[in-house]
């Protein structure tokens, strides 16, 4: 069982940043794509970004158009933990953030992992509010 654990969300004013963690319980991502959505309220969860792997020197990324270029994903393998660095933030960018795993594909795959239907474990989320 996977299980998947999300931290560094809370108060932000527009313009700043934010940088989201999620620790995974064991050595995951030789089988696993890390993504993250969000959700606001009386919205339905989006897609914001993943994280994909060919090799453990190779990855790939892939971003929604709302937060390409303001966003970015990474990992530490050693850690098992996935980041998502949120910069310049605006007030549309409140939301639960959540990170999910989904079966990896080791190639770059355009348009996968954009779907909550492809991740089968999913964190409790961490709330991320942006101030005016």
């Amino acid at each position: 069982q996977v299980q998947l654990v999300e931290s560094g969300g809370g108060l932000v004013q527009a313009g700043g940043s934010l940088r989201l963690s999620c620790a995974a319980s064991g050595r995951i991502f030789s089988t696993y794509a890390m993504g993250w959505f969000r959700q606001a309220p009386g919205k339905e969860r989006e897609f914001v970004a993943a994280i994909s792997w060919s090799s453990p020197n190779t990855w790939y990324t892939y971003y929604s158009t709302s937060v390409k270029g303001r966003f970015g994903v990474s990992a530490e393998r050693g850690k098992d933990t996935v980041y998502l660095q949120m910069n310049s933030l605006k007030p549309e960018d409140t939301a639960v953030y959540y990170c999910a795993a989904a079966q990896l594909r080791p190639y770059y795959c355009s348009g996968c992992y954009q779907s909550d239907r492809e991740y089968q474990y999913w964190g409790q989320g961490t709330q991320v509010t942006v101030s005016l």
